[in-house]
């Protein structure tokens, strides 16, 4: 189990544990931001009869910088939320053209297929390669993308050898793969970010403030990175799953090969345990 730890945390952008500041990853209320609800009802007029609800967002934390949420810590309700980071750096373009597949279509259709409810962390560059892909899974209501950063550099260094996103750049950076979305057709979008390779600093919760975003870490790395088999990698998530639990696992065939297979084992296994599969947005509104 060790080992498959280790590759989780190798598949740069991914799995990683990252420069993180484990005080900032807390159960803060979670509100959202803007208007009040009494003042944006008073300026759009009458609500609509099924007015869509907004994402939940955390508060900000200390000095303004972006929150960070790992898992849901309050109550024993079996919820997990499953999160698969489709990773594509934005000068991978030349290997996709070569053949090598960042998509995982079969994964996603096993998801459809068991109604499992997820959410994938995409990068703007991943939804230029394969736009009717991510069109198809921000249209469904099973799914919601969250940003995953549009070139998949890090945001803090060191980082797993990852080229690094300049301070002034990164909140243009992240509202680029929120273009990148608009521009496929996705229609589920929410305001969660997820740093390649988990690494952040204060620095970097401080450049992503102006966006609005939530910071979405985790607590249980699946080990499906670069995993040949799937049984240990399903074996993982089992064993380390609690209520309230966010796991990382991915949508990239060509380093994630066994994910799909994985999955088959490990949504009817915590189903009979009693878990419920739930996006991000509903696990942090809990």
């Amino acid at each position: 189990m060790a080992t498959l730890g280790l590759l989780g945390v190798v598949l740069v952008g991914c799995g990683g544990g990252g420069a993180e500041s484990p005080a900032r990853e807390a159960e803060a209320p979670v509100v959202s931001r803007g208007a009040s609800p009494k003042a944006s009802a008073a300026a759009a007029g009458p609500a609509p009869a099924h007015a869509p609800t907004a994402p939940p967002t955390m508060a900000a934390g200390p000095g303004g910088l972006t929150p960070v949420y790992t898992r849901r810590t309050k109550g024993a309700e079996k919820v997990v939320a499953l999160t698969f980071d489709a990773d594509m750096t934005a000068d991978q373009g030349p290997r996709a053209a070569r053949g090598e597949r960042f998509d995982n279509p079969e994964l996603i259709a096993t998801l459809r297929r068991l109604e499992v409810d997820a959410t994938v962390f995409m990068t703007g560059r991943w939804a230029e390669e394969y736009p009717e892909q991510a069109k198809s899974i921000g249209g469904d209501p099973r799914f919601e993308i969250a940003n995953h950063s549009y070139s998949h550099y890090a945001f803090a260094s060191p980082c797993y050898g990852l080229p690094t996103v300049a301070g002034p750049d990164m909140a243009t950076d992240v509202q680029r793969a929120f273009d990148a979305f608009r521009d496929a057709g996705a229609v589920n979008v929410v305001p969660y970010f997820r740093f390649p390779g988990g690494c952040y600093d204060d620095a970097a919760l401080r450049a992503l403030a102006p966006t609005g975003v939530t910071a979405v870490q985790w607590d249980v790395v699946s080990g499906d990175a670069f995993a040949k088999d799937p049984g240990p990698v399903a074996e993982q998530v089992i064993d380390e799953v609690r209520p309230g639990s966010l796991v990382v696992l991915h949508c990239t065939r060509s380093a994630a090969p066994v994910t799909e297979r994985a999955i088959r084992r490990i949504v009817p296994e915590l189903r009979a345990r009693g878990y419920r599969f739930v996006k991000v947005s509903e696990l942090m509104s809990r």
